[in-house]
């Protein structure tokens, strides 16, 4: 299905400028409809820096941009909710467009900020959605002409928060889609045909009168429609539960290793029951990237909120935490604590395999350990390169007057056996399995192989005559 527009008609406006919102106004304008996206320029910008691995959105989104499918337009950098000029906001809402999707990401700091503000009041409910931003929106919507123009709401926030927005916004059309379908590395076709859609209204019932959500919702595999609060609740509960699986199988792992089972293995016969399934049954150094670490905080807020115990929670992320450390124990292990000044490999950066982004990634801890003990890193982070550059040796270059003692020692390589003749061990971190792994170019120099994320076969592992440290292997 298709949508036929007029020349300068809008379908969707859009305010956000994560990936999610950039994904959406490609999907959106695959589909035929006019975006009209509003952001923040430099966000916006390194948004699309950050997510240049995501070929083919980048691609449409540059066609679609010359094309005039979808328009920029800009947010201001600042706003006062006693403000009189909300033009901006109030220029939203009036244009007569189908749907407004309004892509809600505000730290978690800001949220807790508003906790501690509040502790006076602790046994009241908290309205997370106090801030000037928001105020202005909602003012905006409510005052506008357009009461039948639909808002959809989007976004990682505390439970209950986009009910609270929903009641806030007078109008009936209000709904929840919360991004559970989204993948790095696969944004495009994780959206176009998402495994997993999921919608949450205001008004029962309500969905297909906004083509664009009946659109994704036709093309989705399953589908499940709810109120908002419950939507809310869905989310944060599949994201606890598969942060739960990969702590419980890395927990395992630490049995495993004590008694000499390999749990790649044991994951695979888990697997085989259907009750379980197989998905997040992978031990290693644990989770990363922008949603499950997030979901944990914010879950975890909840249940504070309520005044509700969280053992398992509170465990789940202990377990993740302490787990992106264990390579590096068993790396200083394996030497007898003599690793001072010697020269490691590292393959991979991010924080699963296919993606560019190193947020919440084991690399991270890793690397401070490292250089702890003058340890030289070379890194070969494929996709991942540019966002470790950024974070460590473009601030280096900034300050290149700073002590000899604090510059990170980081080399980025282009090839992953470049410089292994230089390395006593290898560590893995992510590796894509579309490029296979020259054994023999390992065995050429016989190092330890540190395996993270158990990314080495058993037949892999058996035709290396230097030594392999696994996760629970």
């Amino acid at each position: 299905m298709t949508i036929t527009t007029t020349k300068n008609m809008t379908n969707d406006i859009l305010l956000g400028d994560d990936i999610d919102a950039v994904t959406t106004a490609v999907v959106l304008a695959t589909f035929g409809h006019q975006v009209q996206i509003y952001s923040h320029k430099q966000r916006l910008q390194a948004t699309l820096e950050k997510y240049s691995f995501e070929h083919q959105v980048m691609a449409l989104w540059q066609l679609y941009v010359n094309k005039g499918c979808i328009e920029l337009s800009q947010l201001p950098q600042k706003i006062h909710a006693d403000d009189a000029d909300i033009s901006v906001w109030q220029n939203i809402c009036q244009s007569k467009v189908e749907a407004i999707w309004w892509f809600v990401n505000d730290t978690i700091q800001a949220n807790q900020q508003l906790v501690n503000q509040r502790k006076q009041a602790q046994h009241d409910a908290i309205d997370w959605t106090k801030n000037d931003w928001t105020d202005a929106m909602v003012t905006a919507c409510n005052t506008s002409e357009h009461q039948s123009v639909a808002i959809v709401l989007s976004g990682k926030q505390p439970i209950g928060y986009f009910h609270q927005l929903s009641q806030q916004l007078h109008r009936p059309w209000v709904y929840y889609v919360p991004f559970v379908f989204l993948q790095d590395g696969q944004a495009y076709h994780s959206m176009l045909s998402p495994f997993l859609w999921l919608l949450g209204e205001k008004t029962p019932n309500s969905g297909q009168r906004v083509s664009s959500l009946t659109l994704l919702q036709n093309h989705a595999k399953q589908s499940e429609v709810a109120d908002i609060n419950t939507m809310e609740f869905a989310r944060s509960g599949i994201m606890a539960m598969l942060a739960t699986r990969v702590s419980y199988m890395n927990e395992l792992s630490r049995l495993a290793d004590a008694h000499k089972v390999d749990i790649t293995r044991i994951s695979h016969i888990m697997g085989l029951d259907s009750r379980i399934g197989a998905s997040y049954l992978q031990a290693g150094w644990g989770f990363g990237g922008r949603t499950l670490p997030v979901e944990m905080q914010l879950i975890k807020q909840s249940f504070a909120q309520t005044h509700t115990d969280s053992q398992l929670i509170t465990a789940v992320d202990a377990i993740n935490e302490d787990q992106k450390e264990l390579i590096f124990r068993k790396f200083w292990q394996y030497f007898d604590g003599l690793i001072d000044n010697k020269t490691v490999l590292i393959w991979g950066g991010s924080y699963k395999a296919g993606s560019g982004r190193t947020q919440n990634s084991a690399i991270h801890p890793l690397l401070r350990l490292l250089w702890s003990y003058d340890i030289q890193t070379l890194v070969y982070a494929d996709k991942a390169t540019e966002e470790l550059r950024l974070t460590y040796l473009q601030s280096e270059q900034s300050q290149p007057n700073q002590p000899q003692s604090v510059k990170p020692k980081l080399t980025l390589l282009q090839h992953p056996y470049e410089r292994i003749n230089d390395a006593h061990a290898l560590f893995v971190i992510s590796w894509d399995n579309a490029q296979a792994v020259q054994v023999a170019r390992i065995n050429d120099v016989a190092i330890p192989v540190f395996d993270a994320k158990n990314c080495f076969s058993t037949s892999q592992v058996a035709q290396l005559v230097g030594d392999y440290v696994g996760m629970g292997r």
